[in-house]
């Protein structure tokens, strides 16, 4: 048995379902952005890191700077003046330091100004570049003979049992 044109069903003429979903330049542009901004945060991280390990190293120039600071305030006599540069270098948190000490005249007569500056020792600067960090003290010839200050009484009324100036250690019986 045929059938007839009118018993066939009712065909739908093809529509293509739209699916849901990112293009192939969508996907793409997405990625770049994403990129970009990795990009962006890795060298923030990468600045933060250097930054802090050039502060490390300045942190221990200044303590290096110091440090050759108080050697010569020990050492009690009054360094001449002039510049000087190490000649070997000062080991100190696993790197090795170079300073140089500028000891000048002051208005003051017996006291001079002392500037150290380091660097590292391994520095590819010029001599008046790439130091790290400077200190600056002084130092002078004149000693104070001391004097023992006068006992001074605090109060008109005072307390019992303790000598006016002194002390017996504690309160008398």
């Amino acid at each position: 048995m045929r059938e007839s044109p009118g018993d066939l069903p009712l065909r739908r003429p093809l529509v293509r379902a739209r699916v849901s979903g990112f293009t192939l330049i969508e996907v793409l542009v997405a990625l770049a952005i994403v990129a970009i901004g990795m990009a962006a945060v890795l060298e923030a991280l990468t600045s933060s890191a250097n930054t802090a390990i050039y502060l490390q190293g300045k942190t221990f120039a200044d303590w290096v700077a110091l440090d050759r600071m108080e050697t010569v305030r020990l050492s009690g006599a009054v360094p001449g003046t002039g510049t000087s540069t190490s000649t070997d270098p000062i080991e100190y948190a696993g790197r090795e330091w170079q300073w140089r000490q500028k000891v000048t005249n002051t208005r003051v007569k017996g006291m001079v100004q002392i500037e150290v500056d380091v660097r590292p020792a391994d520095s590819k600067a010029g001599a008046d570049r790439g130091w790290y960090a400077s200190a600056t003290g002084f130092m002078g010839s004149a000693i104070d003979p001391g004097t023992a200050p006068e006992l001074f009484q605090w109060s008109a009324n005072p307390i019992l049992g303790v000598a006016p100036g002194g002390n017996t250690g504690g309160i008398a019986p």
